[in-house]
């Protein structure tokens, strides 16, 4: 559960809900994928991308988590064969983090097949295999430590009968790769950028009300799994906000898993070095390098990460694991574009 249904008002339309960001290397540049629309939500309600809603990537080349590039994805209603038509913008300058900006349209497209986009880049969006693990119990485990201030108690499981919970299950993709010739202008000193997404809901005032925010894997499950208030906020404001709107919340909540696990000598030290690293929620990602988010460091996020067990661990400073790998899913993702896993 990276991101699945994460909160309440995600829920209230899952065609909104952003389940994992994925920031990767492709065959021809830096490769975005936002996922949607989980069918664990149910298949009798409204599946596949919003028609008033929007989509976007929004990229930071400056460190102050900011946005200097979005893409934009809207899409129309869905046709007798459920296909969808999409436009994609881009949006740049001070316009980018300004949601009714109209930016440039880039290229037009249906849901199923790829496009080419001016400049090399290529754009997909359809119906894909969740790429995503996690086992039940653990995810629950974890949530309640976080919640109730407590160490993380397994001792009733068993990881020889740990399960994918999200095996078989689908979602839809929004696939974006740009050559690295586009990035290039925009990336910092050292090659880097900061990638988040965010899901909007138009409003009947006219404007676009902000219901998914996705930028590090596994913020959600692991501070708001049991907190859903604290689950819409964190969706609601700018990454650059964060750390003085959650620091404290988020410092609080890892001291006191430290301290009930004595995972760690000074855990309120702890603590601040977690909110310090995973705020502003912003993934971080080497443009033209292999993308891993891993224990030794966080460069993007690939299809195939167990960033469950990453992010459990670091933020308890304590081994947990899934019981479970990538080969729990039903279909894997593959090396060629679009990457998300197919399906029929």
């Amino acid at each position: 559960m990276s991101h699945h249904l994460d909160s309440p008002t995600a829920r209230q339309d899952p065609r909104l809900d952003i389940t994992d960001l994925f920031v990767f290397r492709g065959e021809q540049g830096t490769v975005l994928v936002t996922n949607h629309s989980h069918s664990i939500a149910g298949e009798d309600i409204p599946r596949g991308l919003h028609p008033e809603g929007r989509y976007e990537f929004k990229l930071d080349g400056s460190g102050d988590a900011v946005e200097d590039v979005t893409y934009r994805f809207t899409f129309g209603a869905q046709d007798a064969q459920g296909q969808q038509t999409f436009r994609l913008r881009r949006v740049t300058g001070p316009d980018a983090g300004d949601p009714p900006a109209a930016g440039t349209v880039i290229a037009d497209g249906s849901t199923g097949r790829a496009i080419t986009l001016p400049g090399g880049g290529r754009a997909w969006a359809g119906k894909a295999g969740d790429p995503f693990w996690i086992d039940p119990d653990v995810l629950q485990a974890v949530g309640h430590a976080f919640q109730d201030g407590t160490a993380i108690d397994l001792s009733a499981w068993d990881p020889a009968a740990a399960k994918n919970v999200f095996a078989g299950h689908t979602v839809y993709s929004i696939v974006l790769e740009l050559p690295d010739e586009e990035l290039a202008p925009l990336v910092s000193a050292d090659g880097s950028v900061g990638a988040w997404a965010v899901a909007y809901l138009a409003t009947d005032a006219g404007g676009w009300h902000p219901i998914n925010r996705a930028g590090l894997p596994m913020i959600h499950p692991l501070f708001a799994q049991f907190d859903e208030a604290l689950g819409d906020q964190l969706n609601e404001n700018a990454p650059a906000d964060d750390p003085q709107l959650y620091g404290k919340t988020i410092t609080d909540k890892v001291s006191a898993v430290v301290r009930a696990s004595g995972s760690a000598e000074d855990s309120e030290g702890y603590g601040r070095c977690v909110a310090n690293r995973v705020l502003p929620n912003v993934l971080p990602y080497t443009v033209g390098t292999g993308a891993s988010f891993s224990f030794a460091g966080w460069n993007g996020r690939a299809l195939t990460d167990d960033v469950a067990t990453v992010m459990f661990s670091f933020a308890s400073n304590t081994p947990v694991s899934m019981g479970i790998t990538g080969q729990s899913l039903t279909v894997q993702p593959s090396p060629s574009f679009p990457y998300v896993p197919a399906v029929n």
